[in-house]
């Protein structure tokens, strides 16, 4: 009795990609130890399939790897119930979640051990010291309770991910069809999702990843990620990959090789970076990423407000002048900008907070005017900003304050606030909430998302020519009529909530 259970909750409804987080612990262990992969999204009875594990006495490790939002809905009923009824099993937690709320995961009383940060060493070195009976206090990367106390060990460098072992995709084949995982999108028939990189070397106060990488970032060589891509591309025939990474830009030697590497291949890309950092890059080598097939990438946009964007301790030099040039600037390259931003930040006072939303509104529409391609992604401020920031002690003061039991989290006010849609913080009013979501919507009317791929080109005029008056004279409350034709015509699919469209 002493095999693992590596499970990832279910994280979407549609659009299952590669689980790549339990995929990564896998290769950990991978000819070390027995393990099974249970996915939450491709099981239609979940808690049976691991039932079924747990009853053959076989399995001694319960380990999950938990984001916010929906994969709770899993993580915490089934890891309750395996304590319930398997006491002598240990659950293990890692990912975001676990790493940044581990008190409230520990505390549950079905948490045993918490990953906290990259699992690649930790997660078999505790395995390992748990098999012998042995003193667990020396691995790095750890998080549990000894005698009522929470006890955190050194974070431990990034590993040189070159020498990271192969992810064992054949393996993870006997339990789901790699098949099931490359759905078509805008990028491609066939799209994989994959990690190059880990951390991002920047400390924005909002961000979940500052804790755990504290503005550490580690990237496979451009070689590697190469090679990795075409055995994707000659076994399973992908066609296009969304980079997952953190901030897959960092180095621009890196992506250029890449780039150079990947061109002939026909593989369209996605990735995650920083404006201030690519805008630095030469002309040659955007036009390189274009030839090689980067269609899209996502920036954290933020605001238009230079004050705010210090505050945020974003780092860099990003400001509202460079995040309107670059949108030009891309274009001239043919790649879509997709710009987020997080609207309704805490501000002085109540007009002082929408006066913010009103301005970011209005230079959201300064950019639509420079680069119509550019996707506008818009999140309401959800609070996770690092102990000790500036942001942190103004939110805290401002009377926000996280749930204070793991089950609280299920609540579905909860799992919007993980969606950034309505975030229970006690400075945004309802008025100013429906301010944003109104916007949003005769914004996706008026432009609707090109990674929608389903739609035609008369359902994107219908929905364009019913927007354009609001659109156009910023009158934007009850929009109703577009609601109806999203919801019930277009089936309109908002790719913060689940990804690009995909079948």
């Amino acid at each position: 009795m002493n095999k693992i259970i590596l499970f990832n909750p279910k994280s979407a409804n549609w659009k299952h990609r590669i689980p790549n987080s339990i995929l990564q612990i896998g290769a950990s262990i991978h000819n070390k130890h027995e393990y099974v992969f249970v996915d939450g999204n491709l099981e239609t009875d979940c808690w049976n399939k691991i039932k079924k594990y747990l009853d053959t006495n076989e399995y001694k490790y319960f380990a999950v790897t938990v984001m916010p939002g929906m994969q709770l809905r899993q993580a915490i009923p089934f890891s309750k119930k395996v304590r319930e009824s398997f006491p002598s099993v240990k659950i293990i937690w890692g990912g975001y979640f676990a790493s940044n709320q581990y008190k409230v995961c520990l505390e549950s009383g079905f948490v045993d051990f918490i990953i906290n940060g990259p699992g690649d060493e930790a997660f078999p070195q505790l395995i390992d010291a748990l098999e012998k009976n042995a003193d667990y206090s020396s691995i790095n990367n750890l998080i549990y309770r000894k005698e009522n106390q929470i006890v955190k060990t050194h974070k431990s460098d990034l590993i040189d991910q070159d020498t990271l072992p192969p992810l064992p995709y054949d393996y993870l084949n006997r339990f789901y069809s790699i098949e099931k995982y490359l759905g078509k999108t805008f990028l491609g028939k066939r799209t994989a999702a994959y990690h190059s990189s880990v951390g991002c070397p920047f400390t924005c106060s909002f961000c979940a990843v500052v804790p755990i990488y504290q503005a550490r970032w580690k990237g496979k060589s451009a070689k590697n990620v190469f090679n990795d891509l075409m055995y994707l591309k000659e076994r399973f025939k992908i066609d296009a990959v969304e980079f997952h990474d953190n901030n897959f830009f960092v180095s621009e030697k890196r992506t250029v090789e890449f780039a150079e590497l990947v061109k002939n291949e026909k593989i369209n890309w996605w990735g995650e970076g920083r404006i201030d950092t690519i805008d630095k890059y030469k002309d040659d080598s955007l036009e390189m990423m274009k030839e090689a097939g980067c269609k899209m990438i996502f920036f954290g946009a933020e605001t238009g407000n230079d004050d705010i964007l210090k505050q945020m301790d974003k780092g860099g030099t990003q400001s509202r002048e460079q995040i309107i040039g670059f949108a030009k600037r891309l274009r001239r390259f043919n790649i879509i900008p997709e710009y987020s931003f997080v609207l309704g930040l805490p501000a002085d006072s109540e007009s002082k907070v929408y006066q913010q939303i009103n301005d970011d509104i209005n230079f959201i529409k300064e950019i639509k005017e420079v680069n119509p391609d550019t996707e506008i992604i818009i999140y309401v401020y959800s609070p996770v900003p690092t102990e000790g920031s500036e942001l942190y002690e103004q939110v805290t003061k401002a009377g926000f304050k996280f749930p204070s039991n793991l089950e609280e989290w299920l609540s579905p006010s909860w799992e919007n606030f993980d969606l950034r849609k309505n975030p229970l913080t006690p400075w945004l009013k309802p008025f100013m909430i429906d301010r944003i979501k109104n916007f949003e919507t005769v914004l996706n009317g008026y432009f609707p998302t090109v990674s929608d791929y389903k739609l035609t080109s008369f359902q994107r005029k219908v929905i364009k020519f019913f927007s354009a008056w609001r659109y156009k004279t910023g009158f934007y409350y009850f929009p109703y009529e577009i609601k109806f034709l999203q919801r019930f015509w277009l089936k309109y699919r908002q790719p913060e909530i689940e990804g690009f469209y995909a079948e």
